[in-house]
């Protein structure tokens, strides 16, 4: 697990474990992570919808905390993939979601 802070995200890239692995450990750090808008980086390895599914309460949670949370992930039917959850072939659309719902946070929507 490699993680980068930039301003007000995290990038947390998952260097080698499963997905589900990788998604326990966020969940048990999720909390040193309030503060910040969260970009999980799950292009190292191959990842099913199931372990994308996976992630939905911890981003629920987050959301909460009025903080975004974008999972980068490649090679996966996107449409297939609950609204709730924001998945993104790359690393740069992760900064630009997360970019569009600050300006409308900043709004009040």
């Amino acid at each position: 697990m490699k993680v980068t802070v930039k301003g007000h995200t995290t990038v947390i890239r998952n260097t080698a474990d499963t997905a589900v692995v990788f998604c326990d450990k966020i969940s048990h750090e999720l909390g040193n992570f309030r503060t910040q808008n969260l970009i999980l980086d799950l292009t190292h390895g191959r990842v099913s919808l199931a372990d994308i599914n996976g992630f939905l309460s911890l981003s629920k949670a987050h959301k909460k905390e009025k903080k975004s949370f974008v999972i980068v992930a490649q090679d996966m039917d996107y449409n297939a993939i609950p609204n709730s959850l924001h998945v993104v072939p790359s690393l740069q659309e992760a900064h630009d979601i997360i970019e569009m719902e600050e300006i409308e946070r900043d709004l009040g929507f």
